[in-house]
C-alpha cells in the first residue's frame, strides 16, 4: 500500500479567504502542485483558474499526478445547468475529476427529483468525458440518517443509470472543509460519518475530506473503508506515516 496514492493534495482558499493577494496564491498553488509532483500524489485539489498552471507543472515533470477542482463550491445550491456549465469549464481546461457539491439543502427539504436530476446529468457528463466525479454531501450538515439516505441515492442512480464499470469513477465524498458548525463541532470527515457512508454507499468509492491532519486518523479512515483522503496537510501526513513498517 503507497499512501500517497491515497492522497488529493487540497488548496482551495481565494486570495480574500486566505488574505493574501492573487500572485501569493498562485505560488501556493504552484508549491502545492510541486509538492505533489515530489511525493507523487494521487491528486491536487485546486481552484478552476489553476487548472492549466498545475497542467503544465505536471507535464513538465512527467508527472502522473491528476488535477481536480471543485463544482458549485462550497455551498452546492447552484442549478443543474450552473453545475454543468462549471464542469463543461473544468474539463476544457484540462480537469482530470471534478468534485462537485450536491444540493444538500434541497436533499434535506426532501426535494429528492431536483437532487436525483443533477446528480444524473452531472455524473453523465463527467462519465461520457472520461473523468471521475466526486460527489460532496457536506456531512456537517446531515444528519447520521441522511448522511446514509443521500449515500445510498447516490450509490441506486449510478447502479440504474449507468454501466457497472461507473463505480470506479463515481465517487461519494464527505465535505467542503467550509462548512460552518458551532460548538466546535468537526465539519469534516468523522469516523461515524465515513464508517455511514462506506454502508451505504459502495460499491462507489470513498472520499474523506476535512479535517484530516494526524497519521492516525488517515489509517482509521482507511480501515473504514475510505479510496481517497482530501486533505490540506499531504505532506505532513506523508512525512508521518513513511517510516511505518505497515504501511
Amino acid at each position: 500500500m503507497r499512501l500517497a496514492n491515497y492522497i488529493d493534495s487540497t488548496y482551495l482558499k481565494t486570495s480574500s479567504q486566505a488574505g493574501v493577494s492573487s500572485q501569493e496564491t498562485r505560488n501556493l498553488v504552484s508549491a502545492l502542485v510541486n509538492e505533489a509532483i515530489e511525493y507523487q500524489f494521487k491528486a491536487v485539489m485546486i481552484r478552476s483558474q489553476f487548472i492549466p498552471l498545475a497542467k503544465n507543472l505536471i507535464q513538465e515533470a512527467k508527472s502522473k499526478v491528476l488535477v481536480g477542482t471543485v463544482v458549485c463550491f462550497h455551498e452546492g445550491n447552484c442549478t443543474v445547468d450552473e453545475k454543468l456549465k462549471e464542469i463543461k469549464e473544468a474539463l476544457a481546461l484540462g480537469a482530470d475529476e471534478v468534485d462537485v457539491v450536491v444540493n444538500y439543502k434541497a436533499f434535506k427539504n426532501n426535494q429528492i427529483a431536483l437532487v436525483s436530476n443533477e446528480l444524473v446529468q452531472c455524473t453523465r457528463l463527467a462519465l461520457e468525458s472520461g473523468k471521475v466525479i466526486k460527489w460532496i454531501i457536506e456531512v456537517a450538515a446531515l444528519t447520521t440518517s441522511e448522511i446514509a439516505e443521500i449515500s445510498s441515492l447516490i450509490k441506486d442512480l449510478v447502479l440504474e443509470k449507468f454501466s457497472l464499470a461507473a463505480v470506479e469513477s463515481v465517487f461519494v465524498k464527505s465535505s467542503t472543509g467550509f462548512y460552518h458548525t458551532v460548538d466546535g463541532v468537526p465539519n469534516g470527515a468523522t469516523f461515524t460519518s465515513i464508517r455511514t457512508m462506506a454502508e451505504n454507499a459502495k460499491p462507489l468509492k470513498i472520499k474523506a475530506a476535512g479535517g484530516i491532519k494526524t497519521k492516525g486518523d488517515l489509517l482509521k479512515m482507511i480501515t473504514l473503508g475510505v479510496d481517497r483522503i482530501g486533505t490540506s496537510s499531504a505532506k505532513q501526513l506523508i512525512e508521518e506515516t513513511k517510516h511505518s513498517s505497515n504501511y
